[in-house]
């Protein structure tokens, strides 16, 4: 297993794959340790988590630096991800016990009844390399906390993130077991889910990933969170604040150099502004800096592989030819590693891949709609359904836009994004199941109904 730095294309290091035996014997440990990690009072798991973010934050610009060698994250997007991370872990060690105290329910006057929420045991995490820290740990500190143990299989171009992720819990005190990295390959997550000594899988990745993990857990009866793809709609209605509209769309289009699930993909504009919007937005995302993705000054990034940079491409060409107008970029970038030029997309064909594929990287598009209900009606027409942001100075018509839009989560004149105070998750191909927040942690818990008479 090779990692190799997507801005200069050279080698990285390579790793050792684990071979079967090591996979059982991880599997073996990860066993033992729950049995007395579980069994540990919840407080002294949540000083633990505390622990976890101290090590996060005194080590930031190192785990920043391995994020940007691994997978070209501009290094001032990496130093926020592992500052994040630590978040996470502050906020469970702070909230974990309250999120999973009883529930006590009324129902006869001579019974205590009352719900209570256990562990299930060892939880397989699939993740995927755009946040190669972020997105282990929103599974793993609430995971973890609620007496759970966790398998990690990290994407195969972040090897040296899933070592140093397992390594932080270490460094914090965890037994070991309670947090383990597989260096495998896709092609052993089907084994590992279909073994018996794991009870549940979450992953984060794409929608063929997630059908397949999900069709191997249903066979073998196994709970599953899936967080899929993403197409984001972004509607700026016409008594929208432009400033703030074009300022937040760079940012919520090309952060993480547009490898996000949850970036705003397709820009829904009503007619009224939409000319003004196209222009300040084109000219914002032409000032961008595209670069090496160490310099503090740098906006845009490589993309993770090369082959990212042929896909985006034919869809970006594949818009072209279907109508789309193409008001900036629209090439690869003809220099060293994994480059492709900001671009920005208008006229788009609802047929266009553009259009109705998810864009994996810098590319923006940009519809016309006449009014608010035909920008609600184009915001639904998407198999997607992560997040939408809409955009109007009346807040209770943007409550009312988005109590119509069809996904798991609206932002109202911000971006969407993930926070730990509030759940994260999808509907129709964007998954199942929700992260974060109190519904985060109770997702890999049995809620059992205890009732005393």
């Amino acid at each position: 297993m090779q990692s190799q730095n997507p801005a200069t294309e050279r080698p990285v290091r390579e790793y050792d794959s684990d071979s079967d035996d090591d996979i059982d014997h991880a599997l073996e440990r990860a066993t033992t340790a729950y049995d007395d990690w579980r069994a540990r009072p919840i407080e002294e798991r949540q000083m633990l988590l505390a622990d976890v973010a101290t090590v996060l934050r005194e080590n930031v610009e190192q785990y920043a630096q391995l994020i940007t060698t691994e997978m070209g994250k501009p290094i001032t997007e990496s130093r926020s991800e592992v500052e994040k991370c630590a978040w996470v872990c502050e906020y469970y060690a702070e909230h974990a016990g309250a999120h999973l105290a009883d529930d006590r329910l009324a129902t006869v006057p001579e019974a205590n009844t009352k719900v209570v929420y256990e562990p299930l045991g060892a939880v397989l995490a699939v993740m995927p390399w755009n946040y190669p820290f972020w997105q282990v740990f929103r599974f793993a500190a609430p995971t973890l906390t609620a007496g759970n143990v966790g398998l990690l299989k990290h994407a195969s171009n972040v090897p040296g993130c899933a070592l140093a992720i397992e390594e932080i819990f270490e460094a914090a005190g965890y037994p070991e077991g309670v947090f383990t990295t597989l260096l495998v390959g896709s092609g052993d997550v089907e084994r590992v889910l279909a073994d018996d000594r794991v009870q549940a899988a979450t992953l984060t990745g794409s929608e063929y990933a997630g059908r397949k993990v999900a069709e191997t857990a249903g066979y073998h009866l196994k709970k599953t969170v899936l967080e899929l793809g993403g197409s984001g709609p972004f509607l700026v209605l016409d008594d929208a604040d432009l400033d703030a509209a074009v300022e937040t769309a760079v940012t919520a289009r090309f952060m993480n150099t547009g490898q996000s699930c949850i970036a705003a993909k397709r820009f829904v504009v009503v007619d009224e502004v939409y000319d003004e919007f196209v222009d300040r937005f084109t000219s914002a995302v032409a000032e961008l800096t595209v670069g090496d993705p160490s310099a503090d000054e740098t906006d845009i990034g490589p993309l993770a592989k090369a082959k990212f940079v042929d896909e985006l491409h034919e869809q970006v060409e594949g818009s072209v030819e279907s109508g789309a107008s193409l008001e900036l970029g629209g090439e690869p970038l003809d220099r060293p590693g994994h480059y492709y030029a900001p671009t920005v997309l208008t006229d788009v064909p609802r047929s266009a891949p553009a259009a109705c594929e998810e864009t994996f990287g810098p590319v923006a598009t940009v519809f016309r709609v006449d009014d608010e209900a035909d920008a609600v009606e184009l915001a639904n027409d998407s198999r997607f359904g992560l997040g939408a942001s809409v955009w109007t100075q009346d807040r209770d018509r943007g409550e009312r836009v988005g109590r119509q839009l069809e996904t798991g989560a609206v932002f109202v004149n911000e971006l969407v994004k993930s926070d730990p105070r509030v759940p994260f998750g999808g509907i129709k191909a964007s998954g199942y199941g929700r992260e974060l927040s109190k519904q985060g942690i109770r997702e890999f818990v049995n809620r059992k109904t205890l009732w005393v008479q």
